[in-house]
């Protein structure tokens, strides 16, 4: 299995998410850095991503949605933060209404990737930081742990297409 390892830590306010993929590092970081790539994944299977804008520059911002079985809708947006490719990008991960404005009722999530060569494969370390107990276990209670589980457990078969 892709995932290596989820672990919630509500002292230190994470989820923390490593995997392991088959695949050298700067492959990987592609699956980030292209939103055609990144729409394959980003979601649980049953909830495709569609990224509207994706300005992967530190400063840059994303617009998605995911659509659901049946047809609902959830937008989200990213505003980039840090960008050292091919190894590091952060980012703030929140929700949005229909129009791409960002909710003020839901978290804002604060994520930090890492990607380190792991022998013939990558290391993928994903933490998502919260401002308070509160808004992690809002999160965790709407799927969010089982649902990056899913999602980035996606990523191998995008890796092996691109070989």
């Amino acid at each position: 299995m892709t995932v290596i390892s989820s672990h919630k830590d509500t002292g230190a306010l994470t989820l923390t998410i490593v995997a392991r993929y088959a695949a050298p590092v700067d492959r990987v970081w592609r699956v980030w850095e292209d939103p055609r790539r990144l729409e394959r994944w980003w979601g649980p299977p049953t909830w495709p991503a569609t990224f509207q804008q994706h300005d992967f520059k530190a400063g840059g911002r994303a617009a998605y949605f995911m659509t659901g079985p049946d047809g609902t809708k959830a937008h989200g947006w990213w505003r980039f933060t840090a960008i050292d490719a091919p190894h590091r990008l952060e980012f703030e991960d929140g929700f949005a209404d229909e129009h791409g404005e960002p909710s003020a009722d839901m978290p804002v999530i604060h994520c930090a990737v890492t990607l380190e060569a792991d022998g013939d494969g990558t290391r993928m370390t994903t933490v998502s930081s919260f401002d308070t107990l509160a808004e992690l276990e809002k999160v965790i209670e709407m799927g969010m742990e089982e649902g990056m589980t899913l999602a980035e457990g996606q990523i191998d078969a995008i890796l092996a297409e691109d070989e």
